[in-house]
């Protein structure tokens, strides 16, 4: 990630309110299927901002890596964790995934949402574990303005074409898919 984007997000973390216990859950797009989610094993969640999914995964039971380039996303959601009880079960570091994927084994959850990295896709698809869901979402150009961070129409599933697709869907500016491996 450029110094300039790195710094842009750490702006942003830092100029946010605090969280609030309410903040705790999925990404809306993949809240209908909440129920699909395994309620034990391994979850990785790539660009986990504050930490608001990966706490939420952690309270289902799942052991969670949660990975951000934002030494203040992290602080915050290490800071979430701790105070919902969940500390033990999420390892939450800074990294920069314009460099590939942490190291790590298979997970039952993969989570990445609204951070578009084209060339992780087929890294994001080996980390799951055969049976194991990956949910991805992104901006889009669907309903939207063409923008250097946000996906043509159809980029998902083309991109995960050897997931079980569960859910699909683009609109509004955003893309996101569901998938089984």
């Amino acid at each position: 990630m450029s110094e300039d984007d790195r710094l842009r997000w750490e702006e942003r973390y830092q100029s946010l309110p605090p969280l609030r216990a309410d903040d705790i859950g999925l990404p809306a797009p993949f809240r209908p299927f909440a129920d699909l989610l395994p309620r034990s094993g391994t979850a990785l969640e790539l660009a986990c901002g504050r930490g608001t999914a990966a706490v939420w995964l952690a309270q289902q039971g799942l052991t969670v890596h949660a990975y951000d380039v934002s030494p203040a996303a992290v602080e915050a959601a290490r800071a979430l964790a701790g105070s919902t009880g969940c500390q033990q079960r999420c390892r939450i570091a800074v990294a920069d995934l314009d460099h590939g994927l942490p190291p790590g084994d298979t997970v039952d959850v993969l989570l990445c949402s609204m951070f578009r990295a084209p060339p992780l896709y087929g890294a994001m698809i080996d980390r799951v574990a055969r049976g194991g869901l990956l949910a991805v979402s992104v901006l889009s150009e669907v309903d939207a303005a063409p923008g250097r961070y946000r996906a043509p129409a159809g980029e998902l599933t083309r991109a995960f074409t050897g997931l079980d697709v569960i859910a699909a869907g683009e609109g509004d500016g955003q893309a996101w898919l569901l998938g089984r491996r």
